[in-house]
């Protein structure tokens, strides 16, 4: 929370974080090759109060290329959306200290959660 009560921008990107590695590290699916964030972008619609009870984030992916790919967030209530953003997100070898392609496997995994209309695109 910041001076003026409302949840501090700061904030919101630890929110976008924690979405991220609870979507990326499930256990059916997990980036332990590794990633790295390249691109945050966020529009923040509405200012959100401080309150102890949760705000929802849904996620989904919104692009896939060879060696990045893009997941969009929604941080609402119920129609109330109070941030929409999205984040590019790069397959990285740690140990070559370069990124990668992303694997076949992990191309499945993120083909699952890809947007109707971008999945379309996709297959046109």
């Amino acid at each position: 929370m910041d001076a003026y009560g409302h949840v501090n921008n700061v904030v919101f990107l630890r929110y976008l974080e924690e979405a991220r590695i609870d979507f990326l590290f499930r256990p059916e699916k997990d980036f332990k090759q590794g990633s790295v964030v390249a691109r945050h972008e966020i529009d923040y619609k509405r200012q959100l109060v401080h309150r102890h009870h949760p705000v929802d984030i849904e996620l989904w992916v919104t692009e896939i290329r060879a060696a990045s790919f893009t997941l969009t967030y929604e941080v609402k209530d119920d129609d109330q959306v109070y941030v929409r953003a999205s984040t590019v997100i790069v397959p990285f070898d740690f140990e070559a200290q370069r990124p990668r392609r992303i694997t076949a496997e992990e191309r499945e995994f993120l083909r699952a959660y890809l947007d109707d209309a971008e999945e379309e695109a996709v297959a046109a």
